[in-house]
């Protein structure tokens, strides 16, 4: 016996509650399947606690600072890590109760907690239950990638999940993997006191920003003193009496491991598609387990769609939540909204932050178009010097020929909400001319891009 609805969800993350809110005013029927936590990644492991955290670190570093702004304060700063986690877990578990109420108050949606496995492709086996529908949405999200890397099961390491559970501040916490989620852990951690080395196989950090981008966050985190290990070209692990030593190079001359008291595993991601059953439903992944969807986000099973991080389209909880809305606009709206419509745009939450849209340089000078480029120090920014956060600085660079605005990076203070500026004008497709003629608050970090806009030269 089933249960026939008129659309199922799999996954309770950024995606799947707006699409049940959406579907069941339009009059459906909504089964939502949740195995875990409810708000997913965002809610519970990723945005939510750790930007808590990330609040929590900035104050203390702050507080560090004081002097330098007249402020006096008596004694050294000292951090309990048990009050910052209970503030983490506050946080995030509002939200998470937050979504679950909002799910279970829905009209017209039924919320089942199990985990739900394809037996067709229309059909859905929970637990004991079977539930039918001929619309199917997959939501169902990623975790941290465990590489086999030597010795790494013989020894323990956090992910960015289980990191969320430490009450005690590390002695030695070093960070495998120099990309957004490990240098956001290893600056948060370092201001709480921790001692903090972070292991990059690669060249340089962020390896898909440019050259500049990548030497100036190595800059910020080196001066907070963050130890920076790059081409480690021998990365291992070995159990030690003082927790684990780290093989970080097989050159001679050089220190070849870090002893950690605590290591974290920051090397990517990969979708929870491997127990759902997919094979049986037709839907088609790649040799990580990403599921293959086309612009419209629908997978190679006719009325089966994946959402969110299990389909490699973005991995971001605005890409997400932007994922809902293209279904919802095609499914609900007769809006033939796509993905391919959709400008690459995030942030590296580190402090000052990075805001990033659009093409690298680097990207841009592969293309072959003739562009231009400009750039300011944020030494140069009346508001960063201001606030006493002069690291950084801000570029944007332009197609010379049809004056079409193609990137833009922002490494300084409120660089996440300024690149918007830029974002906003991107997506309106109006010529830079139309931002460099606009006239911004002072003082602003903002009240600049008309000037870099000003100040335009060839990129070389």
């Amino acid at each position: 016996m089933s249960t026939r609805f008129d659309a199922i969800i799999i996954g309770a993350g950024q995606a799947g509650p707006s699409l049940a809110d959406r579907l069941t005013k339009a009059g459906m029927t909504v089964a939502l399947v949740e195995r875990n936590l409810f708000g997913g990644t965002c809610v519970n492991t990723g945005c939510i606690p750790t930007k808590t955290l990330v609040a929590s670190a900035r104050v203390a570093h702050l507080a560090r600072r004081a002097e330098e702004f007249g402020v006096m304060l008596d004694g050294p700063v000292r951090v309990d890590m048990a009050r910052v986690k209970a503030r983490m877990d506050a946080v995030s578990g509002r939200s998470r109760e937050n979504v679950e109420k909002w799910l279970r108050g829905m009209t017209g949606c039924t919320v089942l907690q199990g985990h739900a496995r394809f037996e067709s492709p229309n059909t859905l086996r929970v637990g004991d239950e079977v539930l039918t529908a001929e619309r199917i949405f997959i939501n169902v999200g990623g975790r941290a990638a465990v590489p086999d890397m030597p010795g790494v099961r013989d020894v323990p390491f956090l992910t960015n999940s289980t990191i969320l559970d430490l009450g005690t501040l590390p002695r030695h916490l070093v960070v495998i993997g120099g990309s957004y989620i490990g240098l956001e852990y290893a600056q948060m951690y370092r201001r709480f006191g921790s001692a903090v080395t972070v292991v990059e196989k690669g060249p340089r950090l962020i390896g898909r920003e440019d050259q500049d981008v990548s030497d100036a966050v190595k800059d910020i985190l080196e001066k907070e003193g963050v130890r920076v290990r790059l081409d480690a070209e021998c990365i291992r692990f070995a159990p030690h009496p003082d927790g684990v030593a780290v093989g970080v190079t097989c050159a001679s001359g050089e220190e070849p491991e870090v002893v950690a008291s605590h290591v974290l595993l920051a090397v990517g991601r990969r979708p929870n598609t491997d127990d759902l059953g997919l094979d049986k439903a037709g839907v088609e992944t790649d040799a990580r387990g990403t599921i293959t969807v086309d612009d419209q986000l629908r997978t190679s099973a006719p009325g089966v769609w994946a959402m969110g991080d299990c389909n490699g389209r973005g991995a971001f909880t605005h890409t997400s939540y932007n994922d809902f809305e293209i279904v919802a606009a095609n499914v609900l709206d007769d809006d033939p909204r796509r993905v391919s419509d959709r400008i690459p745009a995030y942030g590296l939450f580190i402090d000052p932050p990075l805001g990033r849209v659009g093409m690298t340089d680097d990207a841009v000078r592969k293309s072959g178009r003739r562009a231009l480029v400009g750039m300011r120090p944020m030494t140069r920014v009346g508001r960063a010097v201001e606030k006493g956060e002069a690291q950084g600085f801000m570029k944007i660079v332009v197609d010379a020929d049809s004056r079409e605005i193609l990137g833009a990076a922002i490494l300084g203070p409120g660089g996440d909400e300024a690149i918007h500026s830029v974002v906003d004008m991107m997506y309106a497709k109006a010529p830079y001319p139309t931002l460099q003629r606009a006239v911004h608050i002072h003082p602003t970090v903002s009240e600049l891009i008309p000037t870099l806009l000003g100040e335009l030269k060839p990129l070389r």
